[in-house]
């Protein structure tokens, strides 16, 4: 098992060092969406789209 993922990591850190700078611009862009979008769910208490007609509040995607 620690084989495994000892190539992975070789694997990934052969891929980051071949890339671009995008790549870690993307990545980073794509958690910081996926964290707000977290976030929301909480505060409204419902996920994107979802009805309910107890909720006052709403989300309007972003």
């Amino acid at each position: 098992m620690v084989e495994t993922t000892m190539d992975v990591h070789a694997w990934l850190r052969k891929r980051l060092e071949e890339t671009s700078p995008d790549l870690l611009r993307a990545m980073v862009k794509e958690f910081t969406e996926a964290l707000m979008g977290a976030e929301v769910d909480v505060l409204c208490e419902a996920g994107y789209g979802e009805r309910s007609p107890e909720r006052v509040n709403r989300r309007n995607g972003y």
